[in-house]
């Protein structure tokens, strides 16, 4: 029976050289969509303003966020400035122990740094974060406003996180 994921790579190796090159490729592409994005809202929006997509659910609204996820740390840009750099540096520092050789886990790490630098260059450049992707339900609920970045932080947080779920260590295999 074919097995539904397969061995992990080991270090150096090509299949482990080829998940990198294919996921830095996916990441920088997210990071240019990211910021290529927020460039097209700031010059088509006015700060504030809201563009219906499908009524009442969806619409591309300008805002710009001077903290992290839901406003968390609000104003503090040298903090999450900070924070970004430190978690960047250490995964990159403990990328391969963090990945443990398995392809998924390298995407989902370099998929969470494309988001670290894309939001971290809108706060470097515009001292708060651009966002504009608005999911709601007319006037009854409202989720926070994000960005591509924010999406490929959580899509690599989930998929890092489904891997450790589902997948038994190098270790545990080799027993």
């Amino acid at each position: 029976m074919k097995r539904l994921f397969p061995d992990a790579f080991q270090p150096g190796s090509a299949a482990e050289k080829k998940s990198i090159i294919i996921s830095s490729i996916i990441s920088v592409v997210m990071l240019a969509v990211d910021q290529l994005t927020k460039i097209a809202v700031m010059h088509s929006f006015k700060l504030g303003e809201s563009r219906s997509v499908i009524e009442g659910v969806f619409s591309w609204t300008y805002v710009r966020n001077r903290g992290a996820a839901w406003g968390i740390l609000a104003g503090r840009t040298w903090l999450l400035l900070l924070t970004a750099v430190v978690v960047a540096a250490l995964t990159v520092k403990f990328f391969r122990k963090l990945t443990e050789g398995y392809s998924e886990r390298i995407f989902a790490l370099l998929l969470v740094l494309s988001g670290i630098v894309g939001n971290s260059i809108d706060r470097i450049w515009h001292g708060e974060v651009i966002d504009f992707i608005d999911f709601h339900y007319y006037d009854m609920w409202s989720y926070p406003v994000f960005n591509v970045a924010d999406i490929a932080i959580c899509t690599g947080v989930g998929v890092y996180m489904l891997s450790n779920l589902l997948r038994k260590t190098p270790k545990e295999e080799q027993k």
